[in-house]
């Protein structure tokens, strides 16, 4: 599943480096890393945590060494999602936002029932705007869900 989000980012025009962040050991991931820097021709690296972190735990930890090269935006994908992602079109969107604008996320729309399984996003439909954001709400939110693939001005 790792090698689809690979796969996903190094098709993205201008994206120079790939970035895998979790706790298990590096030696888990050396062959399969060397395996993709041949295959997409592209930098990846493996950053360690000393204890799981969490989403927001591991980017927040890892800051620093993320924004080297002081990269226009940096692209967040869960580990644990699966698809076609429109990753180009979301750098597109993205860049054509006012400059005060921070992150993207992409979201697509569930049924009711599905989507208490997932973040549940209200947003502004002019705009595009999230004005609430709910984890796995209990009563019904939104039918926009949370994809799991963000997009974030460094």
């Amino acid at each position: 599943m790792v090698e689809h989000l690979v796969k996903a980012c190094a098709l993205v025009d201008g994206m120079k480096e790939i970035i895998l962040i979790g706790f298990y050991q590096i030696h888990m991931f050396s062959a399969f890393i060397d395996s993709m820097v041949r295959k997409y021709n592209i930098s990846v690296r493996y950053l360690q945590e000393y204890t799981s972190l969490g989403t927001a735990g591991g980017i927040y930890h890892f800051r620093d060494q993320i924004r080297v090269g002081d990269p226009e935006a940096v692209f967040l994908l869960n580990g644990d999602v699966c698809g076609e992602f429109a990753l180009k079109e979301m750098l597109d969107f993205h860049r054509s936002l006012p400059n005060n604008k921070l992150i993207t996320i992409m979201a697509t729309e569930a049924t009711r029932n599905q989507s208490s399984n997932y973040g549940c996003i209200v947003e502004d439909k002019d705009t595009h705007e999230v004005l609430h954001y709910v984890e796995k709400p209990q009563t019904f939110i939104s039918s926009t869900i949370n994809c799991g693939v963000y997009l974030f001005k460094t």
